[in-house]
């Protein structure tokens, strides 16, 4: 099961990610999204969990429960939607 993690501290590494996770079962990713260009943190990442009742435990308890300070908001992730990007213009 993927599993969205939001309001992640800035200074949140992939391992800090993994192993709050790893408390309810096998991990098999974890990612924090970066920002291209500046390379720093967007606040948000993804953890991925082989079995769903391990995931459903892990979003149960890690929902709201803080990390380095700041409420952690964790569900199922959901299936990007397309954003109607248009096609860049060029002069």
């Amino acid at each position: 099961m993927n599993i969205y993690v939001g309001n992640l501290p800035y200074t949140a590494t992939e391992d800090e990610l993994r192993q709050a996770f790893e408390a309810y079962g096998q991990v098999s990713s974890a990612k924090v999204i970066m920002d291209r260009e500046t390379g720093r943190s967007k606040g948000f990442g993804f953890v991925e969990m082989p079995t769903a009742s391990e995931a459903n435990e892990a979003i149960q308890r890690l929902n709201g429960s803080p990390m380095n300070g700041r409420p952690l908001r964790v569900n199922e992730a959901q299936p990007r939607q397309d954003a109607g990007r248009r096609p860049m213009r060029r002069p």
